[in-house]
């Protein structure tokens, strides 16, 4: 498999509390000017996630956008979930504070690869997660989240019976968790998020040496993922400390939870949130590294801008044609997951 591409590891300067306040007094100005709601997804940085109306996972931003009655979206993510939020919101404005904020998971799938892998496969059911362009939806029959996707799948098995081929992508991890719990196989593309695929067993084994008695909440795109319902299985881990969660799934749970110590397999702005609902409570990174570089192109100052000169230097939209046809799948999966 080819190399998946990678984001720039220059960030840009540090910003002090007096210029972050600041910066988020303006930015709640222009947006209140603009008539403006601000998205920002569980990775963002600690900053962006403060100022924002909503925080929380792509498509859960995306439905509260577009229950929201503002004209202009900024969406504090990247590119593939403004792509979202203007198929859910055709008629407002969306805006990305950098464009080139991009997904090597979504990346790792185009709309002409995934046409060449159906034809390969006739009658098969595409589903696809929504870490996905407009292109690839357009293509695809059911999308999923990392929640519903067994969801997905078992009601896709109830509909058109237990031998109907299913490709699934383009998360190999996820993928493999899904046919795990399933119990059922799949045709699988070999795609992956490069953040959650260096989240590797050995990070497990070493972090349980330090917390003991950590829950573990991890999330199905992680490399480790299998390899942990593995240790389940075998015993080396014990089930009902084990967690297999999207990130809104995270935030739920510990907040539940009487637990006091929890590892986190996710990329580690999850640590801001998790930590800022339960204050009582400690969450360790399962590898510090997981940070995503797309996630973190997203600064003050670039939603600032955004929010003050508009135009199409920050605007994502979607073919109208193109946005409907790609709103068709994610309606599929609403329905049977509302």
């Amino acid at each position: 498999m080819k190399a998946l591409p990678m984001a720039p590891t220059a960030g840009s300067p540090e910003l002090s509390p007096e210029e972050i306040e600041t910066l988020q007094s303006e930015v709640r100005a222009l947006a209140q000017r603009r008539n403006a709601v601000i998205l920002a997804h569980n990775y963002q940085l600690p900053e962006i996630q403060q100022v924002a109306d909503f925080v929380g996972d792509s498509l859960g931003l995306s439905q509260k956008a577009e229950a929201a009655g503002a004209d202009t979206i900024a969406f504090c993510g990247v590119h593939f979930m403004a792509e979202t939020a203007s198929i859910l919101s055709p008629e407002k404005t969306v805006l990305l504070p950098d464009l080139n904020a991009g997904c090597s998971l979504a990346d790792s799938i185009t709309a002409d690869g995934l046409r060449a892998w159906k034809a390969e496969h006739p009658g098969a059911i595409v589903v696809m997660y929504v870490n996905t362009t407009a292109e690839v939806k357009a293509e695809t029959d059911y999308c999923c989240t990392s929640s519903n996707a067994v969801q997905v799948v078992e009601h896709i098995r109830a509909e058109h019976g237990e031998d109907v081929e299913i490709l699934f992508g383009p998360d190999m991890f996820l993928g493999a968790y899904v046919e795990k719990v399933t119990g059922r196989r799949m045709k699988v593309w070999m795609g992956e998020c490069h953040v959650h695929a260096g989240i590797r067993p050995a990070d497990i084994s070493d972090i349980r040496a330090e917390h003991p008695g950590a829950e573990f909440l991890i999330h199905p795109e992680c490399g480790c993922s299998t390899s942990v319902m593995e240790y389940v299985a075998a015993g080396d881990v014990d089930p009902e400390s084990t967690h297999m969660l999207s990130t809104g799934g995270m935030l739920q749970f510990a907040k539940r939870s009487d637990a006091e110590e929890f590892i986190v397999a996710t990329e580690t702005g999850m640590l801001h949130p998790l930590q800022e609902e339960n204050p009582g409570k400690k969450f360790f990174p399962a590898n510090r590294a997981a940070v995503c570089q797309y996630m973190k192109m997203i600064t003050l100052p670039k939603l600032r801008d955004a929010l003050r000169d508009g135009g199409d230097a920050y605007t994502v939209s979607v073919d109208p044609e193109l946005a409907a046809r790609a709103r068709i799948p994610i309606e599929r999966m609403v329905a049977i997951n509302p």
